[in-house]
């Protein structure tokens, strides 16, 4: 028998966006990118098996611009999650859990996971650290 005498809780469009609760649906959702990521690779891994003209398929779907676009958003999906992860296990340990420490690590999280993306397609452009 429900008691309908008594209020709801509240949802979501009563709370105040703030960075803690933004970082940590970004988290969940690189998650489960990264899952999707998974997925793209095993493809790239059962067509490089199955042979040559296979692996020029993905290949080809890959290296065009879309196919890059999602790789790229692969990779800061990894590097987010990565430096979160590391946020999470500092928090754990008893560290920075002070609100000017929680939203300044937050911040970190966010450039550290932007520069690490920027540096990593870099790379693999062969625009940085080039051999001479």
């Amino acid at each position: 028998m429900a008691n309908h005498s008594r209020p709801l809780s509240p949802h979501l469009q009563v709370y105040r966006w703030q960075l803690t609760m933004v970082l940590s649906i970004i988290h969940r959702m690189t998650g489960v990118a990264l899952s999707a990521g998974l997925v793209v690779f095993v493809a790239w891994l059962v067509a490089a098996a199955m042979g040559p003209e296979a692996f020029a398929s993905v290949h080809a779907i890959l290296a065009s611009l879309p196919g890059e676009a999602v790789l790229a958003a692969i990779t800061f999906a990894f590097f987010y999650h990565l430096c979160n992860g590391v946020r999470h296990l500092a928090w754990d340990a008893g560290y920075w859990l002070e609100i000017p420490a929680v939203y300044a690590s937050g911040w970190s999280v966010v450039a550290a996971s932007i520069a690490l993306t920027a540096l990593a397609w870099l790379l693999a452009w062969g625009l940085v650290g080039g051999s001479s």
